[in-house]
């Protein structure tokens, strides 16, 4: 099943600080594991990652890194103690809004 876009766009960045939790990775490994992850529900674009890297980077979220390995040289991110915090509000924030969710859905006799 298709997932609405708008649904995804504001979780994007959670879901990044998430994986950046577990660990330094560079921008094509992020796509590959929110995709693994997620069973391809979520399929970020390069042109979509990059530039919510750079903006969460100039906000103090993230680090990067240059790494040589196999001969490349790829930048890696990392999550900083903000993006550390900011993980951890979003979550609470997400929490509660899917229950709400859920709870209204959940509604047994009113509207269908």
């Amino acid at each position: 099943m298709a997932i609405d876009r708008s649904l995804v766009s504001g979780s994007t960045s959670m879901l990044i600080l998430k994986l950046l939790e577990e660990k330094d990775m560079y921008g094509y490994e992020m796509i590959e594991a929110l995709r693994e992850k997620s069973n391809n529900v979520f399929e970020l674009k390069a042109g979509t990652l990059y530039p919510l890297l750079h903006g969460m980077e100039e906000k103090g979220y993230l680090g990067s890194y240059e790494q040589e390995e196999g001969g490349k040289i790829r930048k890696y991110y990392s999550i900083t103690k903000e993006g550390k915090k900011i993980l951890k509000q979003k979550k609470e924030e997400w929490m509660a809004y899917s229950k709400a969710v859920v709870d209204v859905l959940s509604v047994q006799g009113g509207m269908a």
